[in-house]
């Protein structure tokens, strides 16, 4: 079990930083989970930023999805969301005064130039790290196009003290003088997060491992201005079941597939991407309550975690058991495409007692009550035909007998009636159970089929059952009669 060992700070401010060229994804939304936990557990705050800054590639719906996608797993941040493309003034004077403080230069190199370089590092087997000859020279010629670059640092080491991946060291011969503006004055992504996160208090910037290099290039710019560090904690990626990266056929999609296309909870899922790389003792069942409190990042683990979908919907399984009924045919019923009037929905409600012990997902749920609305005749699925066949349309005529002289239509005296009918026939009560059900869902498998007779009532029970009774003209005859 991982137990808390720091002191609570509410001065603790943590941020997700979502880039919206393309959804919400799994990896995505457990970073915003653990910053949203670990600033609630110390009081602080969890801060959300846009990073639009590539505006070719940012979209509207793309931001849209995040945002419905953040509330949905109720991972509320505080205070209003920060669009970084609204920031790019303030990026410019950050990196104008570094100019002027000698920590950035003026890079007057050529395309040309740079191909050059590229292509010398690539004969060596060298990565690329341009080290401009524009770092100590001045260019006078007012027109001519230019970059703002770092100046990197180029001896020494720089360590980070990271709470997830210990101590980790890089030679600052290995950085390169990176671009801050570009040749038309828009900020780069290192300088354009640097900035946001300074200004916006982030203490502690918790993101994946794959920024890890990242961290090395940016605090370069954080020493230049005199700010203070953040700590830093780079938590592994998801992969997939088989150990290799998360991708679509993993299930690697859009947050929204989740909730609309599986039909999963989003206190499931949010259970779930905590125990992805954090664990405390042996919980796998853990409350937003629990999860404040717990959070630490002792707790992360420092290998990659594995999706695995049908863990998932397990887990999925257990929040719809415990979910309550009308919330569940809330949800059912809008996979129905009913609307909020509509009179079917309080039976979709009776009928969850009986439908979720045996659900995975909301698509399952709403795949079960599907035999509550069918029109006579009910179709019936291929794999049931044969239960209607040979003896079963007698069977069924006893049975309709016994349940039209049943007094009260609740489960135990219609279970008491088929009882009898079975008794009397030497059978057991699943011969007789097995063409009961075909005749009244069209299926094999449903609820209970006591749940089943409660839930579609008399009139509509009796009626299905005459459809497939031996002697179906009398029957048909007592139900017009009925009507």
């Amino acid at each position: 079990m991982s137990a808390t060992t720091e002191t609570r700070d509410p001065g603790v401010v943590t941020r997700f930083a979502p880039s919206p060229t393309g959804f919400l994804h799994l990896g995505g939304a457990r970073t915003a989970l653990f910053n949203l936990l670990y600033a609630r557990h110390h009081g602080g705050k969890f801060l959300l930023r846009i990073e639009d800054t590539d505006r070719a590639r940012s979209t509207q719906p793309a931001i849209d999805a995040i945002l419905s996608g953040m509330r949905w797993l109720g991972l509320d941040w505080d205070g209003e969301e920060v669009f970084q493309s609204t920031r790019a003034a303030r990026h410019a004077e950050v990196a104008e005064a570094m100019i002027a403080a000698g920590a950035a230069y003026r890079c007057y190199m050529t395309a040309e130039e740079i191909d050059a370089m590229r292509a010398e590092a690539q004969a060596n087997k060298q990565p690329l790290r341009i080290r401009s000859p524009w770092r100590d020279r001045q260019n006078n010629d007012p027109s001519a196009s230019f970059v703002v670059r770092l100046k990197a640092p180029t001896e020494g080491a720089t360590t980070i003290e990271d709470r997830v991946q210990g101590s980790v060291t890089v030679q600052n011969a290995e950085l390169d003088d990176l671009v801050l503006l570009r040749s038309d004055g828009t900020p780069t992504y290192m300088l354009a997060v640097v900035v946001d996160d300074h200004d916006m208090g982030v203490t502690h910037i918790i993101r994946g491992d794959d920024h890890l290099n990242n961290a090395f290039r940016q605090l370069p710019i954080i020493k230049a201005m005199g700010w203070r560090e953040p700590v830093y904690a780079h938590i592994p990626l998801i992969h997939g079941s088989d150990g290799a990266k998360l991708s679509k056929r993993h299930g690697a999609v859009g947050i929204e597939a989740y909730r609309d296309e599986l039909g999963i909870l989003p206190e499931a899922l949010d259970n779930y991407l905590l125990r992805l790389g954090w664990g405390y003792g042996d919980n796998e069942i853990i409350s937003r309550e629990q999860a404040i409190e717990w959070f630490d990042l002792s707790g992360v683990g420092k290998s990659p975690s594995r999706f695995d979908l049908k863990k998932l919907e397990n887990l999925n399984g257990h929040y719809i058991r415990s979910a309550d009924d009308a919330r569940l045919a809330d949800l059912v019923a809008a996979k129905l495409g009913l609307n909020a009037d509509d009179s079917r929905r309080a039976l979709i409600a009776a009928a969850m007692p009986a439908l979720k012990p045996r659900a995975a997902n909301l698509n399952e749920l709403a795949d079960g009550t599907g035999f509550l609305f069918v029109a006579r005749p009910l179709p019936i699925a291929a794999d049931a035909e044969a239960l209607l066949s040979g003896e079963a349309p007698a069977t069924l005529a006893k049975v309709h007998a016994a349940l039209d002289a049943v007094g009260q239509w609740d489960t135990e005296a219609l279970e008491e009636a088929v009882r009898q009918v079975a008794e009397a026939q030497g059978l057991k009560l699943g011969q007789v159970a097995q063409p009961l059900r075909a005749a009244l869902t069209g299926r094999r498998t449903s609820p209970g089929i006591f749940d089943v007779l409660a839930l579609l009532g008399r009139d509509e029970s009796l009626a299905r059952i005459a459809d497939h009774a031996a002697d179906q003209t009398a029957a048909q005859g007592k139900d017009e009669n009925n009507d």
